[in-house]
């Protein structure tokens, strides 16, 4: 039987009110918000908008007692409209035709991206506060500049060359420059070695196929390897590498937000080792 989006709805007002709360904020100065991207919800809690959330999508694994409203590339217009949201707030990915299409009228629209720099996680931030309303937050980003800051100069890349991947879910990839993962460890010192701007995929076909045919043509000194939560297993490929190896938790980088201090803050305890 196929479940209607108001049956998923209600499915998580009841899950919501059997933990004893309900799914929406009644404050006034607390604006109505489906979080179409996990990010955006880790965002948005750091804000202290959390509680102002009323959706999420398929994918958010912060809130899971939230109605589900699609995924970024497919909103869910129906489940988006019963939820009567405010604010809609999304990535970038999300075409701007498939917003207009998917909100009600009287509903604001936030498209932001945060994944091409420190910078942009920036001002990303400084979007959804404003956005949302979200109190103190000219003390909160000011604290955000000033702790990430001060956590990449205390890394001490000393200019080695770096080759960034992540290795452990699915085929490998590195970072480079124009992604906010490179653009951290540039800030944090390193020679971030990845010719391409965003991201390289390493597999079978492309140009470099493989994470060693990466250290070959790069000629790193130090190779990071960020791993996701959800991983199970490596590449072996990781073992067999002619230089030297840094293993890190990748949660703190994967999502950009304030997170990034505590993922630039591991990174210095790992140079200091």
């Amino acid at each position: 039987m196929k479940i209607s989006s108001l049956q998923r709805l209600l499915g998580g007002f009841l899950f919501s009110l059997l933990l004893g709360g309900a799914p929406t904020a009644f404050a006034a100065d607390c604006p109505r918000i489906v979080s179409q991207s996990p990010y955006l919800t880790l965002a948005l809690e750091w804000l202290g908008r959390g509680d102002c959330i009323v959706g999420v999508s398929r994918y958010d694994r912060l809130r899971p007692e939230l109605p589900r409203t699609g995924g970024v590339m497919d909103p869910d217009a129906e489940a988006i409209a019963l939820l009567e949201p405010e604010l809609f707030v999304t990535s970038n990915w999300t075409e701007a035709g498939a917003v207009a299409k998917s909100l009600p009228p009287a509903t604001r629209a936030l498209r932001v991206d945060g994944f091409r720099s420190v910078a942009d996680v920036e001002a990303m931030l400084r979007s959804l506060a404003e956005a949302s309303a979200a109190p103190d937050a000219e003390a909160r980003l000011a604290a955000f500049a000033r702790d990430w800051r001060a956590a990449a100069a205390a890394v001490g890349g000393e200019g080695r060359r770096a080759l960034v991947i992540s290795a452990c879910s699915g085929q490998p990839y590195s970072f480079g420059r124009g992604h906010v993962v490179g653009d951290a460890f540039v800030h944090a010192g390193f020679d971030v070695v990845e010719s391409v701007e965003r991201i390289r995929h390493l597999r079978p076909g492309e140009e470099i196929d493989s994470i060693a045919a990466a250290v070959e043509r790069f000629a790193p000194e130090i190779v990071f390897s960020l791993t996701p939560e959800s991983a199970e297993q490596c590449s072996a490929e990781l073992g067999l590498l002619p230089v030297e190896l840094v293993g890190l938790e990748g949660s703190s980088f994967f999502h950009p937000g304030s997170g990034l201090v505590a993922g630039l803050n591991a990174l210095a305890e790992q140079m200091k080792r």
